[in-house]
This record gives C-alpha cells, structure tokens and sequence, in this order.
C-alpha cells in the first residue's frame, strides 16, 4: 500500500512494486484526478511485460485521518509513506499524517512503514544537521522541520518504521531505473564530482527493497549510489 501514490516518489514506488510482482493499492486523496497512477511511467516500464494494471488497486484515502487509514490499511503487510503537501504548513502535515499512521496501521494490523524522508535532516558532522548550518535556506528549513515532526511522532510509536532520505538535492525524474544503491547511516552521504543525481527511479527500488527485506527499523537512513 502505497501513499501518496500519485506525486513523483509514489507513482514510481506503485510501479516497482507492481514490477514485482505485487499486489499494490495505491492510496490518492481523489482518485479522479490518478486514474492510472504509476501503472506505466516512463521510467518503469520495463518493470512489468505483463502490463501490471491488474496488480495495482487506487483507492481514495486520508493519510491524515486515522479512519481513513485503518479502513484502507486493512489486509496490507505493510505501507510506504510518500505523500507531501505544499498548501498547508509542514509541521501541522506532517504531524497529523505520522500520528494518522501511526494509529491507522496500529488498528489494521500492519506491522511496517516505510516513509521517504529528506536528506537535510541528515547530519554533516556529529550532532549537526545540514538544516542546522549557516545559511541554509528559511523556505527550506520551515520544509525539513516537519519531517523532524514526523520522525519525532514515529520515536515513540510501537510500529516497525524506517525513513529513508536520499540524498540532499533535487533527484533526477527523467533518469531510467538501474536498480543500483546503497544505504548509509544517518550522515549525508559522501559523493564525488561527475558521480550522477540520485534518481526517483532508484529511490523506489530502495523503498521496496525495505518493504520486502527490512533491514533497517526504527531509525532514519540515507541512501544514495
């Protein structure tokens, strides 16, 4: 179950996971406005030669709305968060939409989330966060502080969670999927000139990867090439 299945990090995280082989229901706050999402992007086409449409389920739903989410959680083995709003302040979203999840899943018995996060909540030296440094853009920080909110609803929560944060610069949606990646810690990953923009594509791979092979739990990690 995939929410915020129709933006640019969900429609592609329905489309690996379909890819796969899974039966996917991809959560949209009006399902009008998707009526295909990420069944077949571009950058994932390939996933699928058997045309997975019949894999992928959309369904309206809240992800900030606890009833919302356990009606739409139910049967799920587990739930990727990736949705985001622009029209409302960060930290009142992601708030509500973590502590929605939280108690959603709880009910339907899902036992894993897996969110995107985002890379300036990664630290650039110990105890430091790149938010944190001189400089950083307001508009941006304002942005990054409600998935520190998010982060600190899920600390206390029972669930099995993992937020995963590329790297600190705007990804690469044109890229096609290479299904190459590598998880780090909890610092901004290391990277050298000429190495390419971490894509949207992969970081889809990642996120699956996570739902199928949890590796990671209760904690934030950094993926980059």
């Amino acid at each position: 179950m995939v929410f915020g299945a129709g933006g640019r990090a969900g429609r592609r995280v329905v489309a690996e996971a379909a890819g796969r082989g899974h039966d996917v229901t991809a959560v949209v706050r009006d399902p009008a406005r998707h009526p295909e999402p990420a069944r077949h992007p571009e950058p994932a086409r390939h996933l699928d030669p058997y045309g997975g449409g019949d894999r992928v389920r959309v369904v309206a739903g809240d992800v900030t709305d606890g009833d919302s989410v356990a009606a739409v959680a139910a049967g799920h083995d587990a739930a990727v968060q990736a949705t985001a709003r622009l029209d409302v302040p960060s930290v009142e979203f992601y708030t509500a939409a973590t502590r929605a999840l939280v108690d959603g899943l709880a009910r339907a018995g899902v036992p894993r989330l897996v969110a995107v996060g985002i890379g300036s909540l990664l630290e650039v030296s110990p105890g430091v966060r790149l938010i944190d440094t001189p400089g950083f853009p307001a508009d941006a920080r304002e942005f990054s502080l409600g998935h520190a909110a998010e982060l600190e609803v899920l600390a206390g929560a029972a669930l099995d969670w993992v937020v995963v944060a590329p790297p600190p610069v705007l990804l690469d949606e044109e890229a096609a999927r290479t299904g190459r990646h590598r998880f780090g810690d909890g610092r901004v990953p290391e990277s050298a000139q000429g190495d390419p923009v971490f894509s949207f594509a992969d970081l889809a791979v990642a996120l699956v990867d996570e739902v199928e092979t949890p590796a990671h739990h209760r904690v934030q990690v950094a993926v980059s090439y």
